[in-house]
Formats: C-alpha cells, sequence, structure tokens
C-alpha cells in the first residue's frame, strides 16, 4: 500500500511541471487578491448556477471523496443492509492507512454511526477503508461503485481509485459534479444529512474533532458538508447553507490555504444569496466538464514547506524564546488592533526561526491591510516598543531577516 501511495504521489507531482494556469483565478478578500482553483454556487432546489468559475475543470478531490463514500454508506443504510450499529471491523489494510486516523487496531470495529462522524469531524482515512470495506467486500470493488455511482449521478468526469481521497491519478473530478453529488446527498438522505452538521463526538473517552469549520463562520445558515486536501489539489471545500428558506451549495477548490478558502466560501455565499437572478441562469447540469489533467497546487518540495501565503500585510512584534512567549506577544497585538477599534484583527502567525542551529519564535499578525499594519506600529513606536511592518514578499525561507 505504501507504494502504491508514493506511485501516486510521484504520478500527481510529476505533472506539476505543466500547470494549467487557465484553472487558477484572482479572487478578492480584504486584504488583496487570492489566487483560487474552480468554484461555483448552485440553487440545491432548481439546479441553477448562480456563480462560478471553472467549474467543469478536472481536479483532485482529495478528501471530498469521502462525500462519495458516504454517500454509499447512507444508501446501503437507506435499503437496510446495514444499520447504524452496524460494527465496521478494521483490516491490517484499513489500519495501515497514514493520518488523518482514528488509529483503531487491526480486528476491533466501531459502529457505522461512529464511522459516519468520523469521516465528517475527523477525516478519518483508515475509516473510509473500512468502510469500503464493510460495504463492498474489498476497497477495489467499493471504488468500483463509488465511479458507477458517481456516473448515475450525472458526475460526468469523475472516477474513484480509492475510499479516502489519499494521493492517486484515478481519484478525479470537478467543481460541477462535487456539486451534484452534495446535491444528492441532501435530496436523497433528508433522515441522515444530519451527520454533516457533526462538530465532535466521543470514542470512549475521546472526544474527537473538530468538525468544518466553515459551518461556524457562516453560522447561522451554514450546516456541513466537508473538507479537504492533499499537496496537489490544495485546500478545497463543499459546503451547504440555508438562508430565508433557500438552500444553496458552494464548492471552493485549490486554495494555498484553509482559511483563505473558508473565508472565500463564506464571502461567495453572501453575493450568491443577494443575486435577484429570476432563474434565468445556466443549470449545472448544463456546465460541460473540460477534460485533460488537473493542475498540481503545491509541488512535492514546497508542500512540507513553511509559507506565508496570504495577501496582506504583516506586522513583526519581535523574536523570543519560546512559542508561548511568542503567543502572548501577539495575544497583546490583538488587543491593541481591538482596542484601536479594527474590526479584522489579522491572523496567528508564530514563525520559527533558526540561526546557527538555534531557533526563536516570532511574534507575527500576519494578513492585514497596509494601513491598520501602518497604524499599528505607528502606536507601537509610540511607545519606543519594536514593530516592523513586512510585506509578503519579505518571507523567504529560512527566515533569517526575522532573528531578533
Amino acid at each position: 500500500m505504501k507504494l502504491r501511495l508514493l506511485a501516486g504521489l510521484a504520478t500527481l507531482l510529476g505533472l506539476a511541471a505543466f500547470p494549467a494556469a487557465a484553472q487558477f483565478t484572482s479572487v478578492a478578500s480584504p486584504t488583496g487578491p487570492v489566487t483560487a482553483g474552480p468554484y461555483i454556487i448552485v440553487d440545491a432546489h432548481t439546479g441553477e448556477t448562480l456563480l462560478q468559475s471553472n467549474a467543469g475543470a478536472p481536479w483532485y478531490p482529495a478528501s471530498l471523496t469521502k462525500l462519495m463514500t458516504i454517500y454509499i454508506v447512507f444508501q446501503d443504510l437507506k435499503a437496510g443492509r446495514i444499520t447504524l450499529q452496524t460494527p465496521v471491523p478494521f483490516s491490517a489494510h484499513a489500519a495501515s492507512m497514514p493520518p488523518a486516523k482514528l488509529g483503531i487496531g487491526v480486528g476491533h470495529s466501531i459502529t457505522v454511526e461512529q464511522a459516519l462522524e468520523s469521516l465528517v469531524a475527523h477525516s478519518a482515512n483508515d475509516v473510509a477503508v473500512a468502510l469500503g470495506e464493510l460495504v463492498g467486500g474489498s476497497e477495489p470493488a467499493f471504488t468500483q461503485r463509488m465511479t458507477k455511482t458517481a456516473a448515475q449521478l450525472g458526475m460526468t468526469a469523475t472516477t474513484f481509485d480509492n475510499a479516502n481521497g489519499l494521493p492517486d491519478p484515478g481519484n478525479l473530478t470537478t467543481a460541477r459534479d462535487l456539486v451534484l453529488l452534495a446535491m444528492a446527498l441532501v435530496r436523497d438522505f433528508p433522515r441522515y444529512y444530519g451527520y454533516f452538521r457533526t462538530q465532535h463526538f466521543m470514542l470512549g473517552k475521546r472526544q474527537v474533532g473538530p468538525g468544518v469549520k466553515f459551518v461556524h463562520m457562516y453560522a447561522p445558515y451554514a450546516d456541513g458538508l466537508k473538507t479537504g486536501f492533499i499537496c496537489a489539489s490544495g485546500f478545497n471545500l463543499v459546503g451547504s447553507a440555508v438562508r430565508d428558506g433557500r438552500r444553496l451549495i458552494g464548492v471552493a477548490l485549490g486554495f494555498r490555504r484553509a482559511d483563505l478558502r473558508d473565508e472565500f466560501l463564506v464571502r461567495l455565499f453572501d453575493q450568491a444569496y443577494a443575486l435577484k437572478t429570476g432563474g434565468a441562469r445556466p443549470k449545472v447540469w448544463q456546465i460541460h466538464n473540460d477534460g485533460g489533467q488537473p493542475p498540481v497546487v503545491f509541488s512535492q518540495s514546497e508542500c512540507g514547506m513553511i509559507r506565508y501565503d496570504m495577501p496582506g500585510d504583516a506586522v513583526w512584534l519581535g523574536t523570543y524564546g519560546t512559542w508561548a512567549t511568542a503567543r502572548q506577544v501577539y495575544d497583546r497585538g490583538t488587543t491593541e488592533l481591538a482596542r484601536m477599534g479594527i474590526a479584522q484583527p489579522g491572523k496567528e502567525y508564530i514563525l520559527p526561526v533558526t540561526v546557527n542551529k538555534k531557533t526563536r519564535q516570532a511574534a507575527i499578525i500576519a494578513d492585514l491591510q497596509p494601513e491598520i499594519a501602518q497604524s499599528l506600529c505607528a502606536d507601537y513606536h509610540a511607545r519606543k516598543q519594536f514593530c516592523e511592518v513586512k510585506k509578503p514578499q519579505d518571507f523567504q525561507s529560512p527566515f533569517k531577516g526575522f532573528w531578533r
């Protein structure tokens, strides 16, 4: 299995030399432009496509694969072939999956209900495979059913080669296809759809979670579904919301940070709900899938690196001996921003800086509007305290410019 994963990853990353730049677009954020992959917002009742960009472009689904795993489990629950209390045993194959995982031992089991909760709240790779083996007899047989089901739902560019979305060139989809899958989950399984609201659950004495942050960020309207990430695909999200009795479903793919992805989808939902289209825009099934190969968001060498990847300026408040001290300095900085009446306080960015084999932690408030960053440093300078404004391009590994 490890060889299979490595081979799949090598194939995906080998495509990085030929990125499909047309599949990316620049979208606005409060602090500057952000690079996004395909996205789409659809009215779940009518299928009207309210907003979209490159929705038919090929993409690696990552853990959004688990939406189809869940769909098929819901099918078998509805048909009575399994129940929520049916044991889900873990084979050696399932237990061998890399994180995120529950870590259930070979021969042990959890219930179907616990398995569903773990897929939403923890995106557990081992659980997805265990469910596939329970329902399909083997993971390969289950993935054949996944691909067949995708075709039945009109997901014309979607194939699956595993149950969890780990790197594999055989796992392919589009934003168009993913929104069709989410629509089907809402439409076909109203009894079970509530599992997509799972934020935490108890597994014995262990609390597992948290779930999808977007649900909190777009409260009280958002009510699920799922996130996904592998290096090749970047950060992805399928979300659903009900506002004024109208359900919209959105997909956002290919972001370089999870928070930028979540914030973008919140803005996109707001924009879509404000539209008055009269039903005149194309239906989602009228969007054509493009074919071809997906781009790669992060190459293998880039994926594990510390990156800034934010459009806004940053405020550097010094570099300290421990993470806890740097965090305290960051907290004091955000308190000062609040005192100044700043509604968007920026993002925590504690940066490890190593010089001569010694590591210290830089306290940074990231992704600020330039005028806010300047105002905060002016306030610090008036009190004769250290503060420097940094631009995104200043964050270059190994970050020796942040040593102090």
